[in-house]
């Protein structure tokens, strides 16, 4: 978060209403809805757990156990079973290719990242 000078950013009408409410104090403005990231988004923390969610998904599939998978992954059995079940109602389903596995979801033509 930068520090502005609101006589450098604000026409002066704005500057004087604003005035009006908060005379030498300091206010965040924060950014306006769309222009927000989500979670996740910069730091690439979503596409990681996704990437973990299709691994997971994808050793269920091919007969892991939730107890398995609960040691691999250091998951709880009740955490597993929700990615599982989103997975699933998601569409995504496993694809075998040439000897590699990769996870589609239903309604793409393209294998994901």
């Amino acid at each position: 978060m930068n520090y502005k000078n609101g006589k450098d950013v604000l026409p002066p009408s704005l500057l004087k209403e604003l005035q009006q409410y908060i005379n030498g104090e300091l206010i965040y403005i924060p950014k306006q809805q769309e222009r927000r990231a989500a979670w996740g988004e910069l730091s690439g923390s979503r596409k990681l757990i996704q990437r973990r969610n299709e691994d997971i998904y994808r050793n269920y599939l091919k007969g892991l156990s939730l107890a398995d998978l609960e040691g691999k992954f250091h998951l709880s059995i009740e955490s597993l079973r929700k990615i599982v079940v989103k997975m699933r109602a998601a569409g995504v389903r496993l694809e075998t290719a040439a000897g590699s596995s990769a996870i589609r979801h239903e309604g793409t033509t393209g294998a994901r990242s």
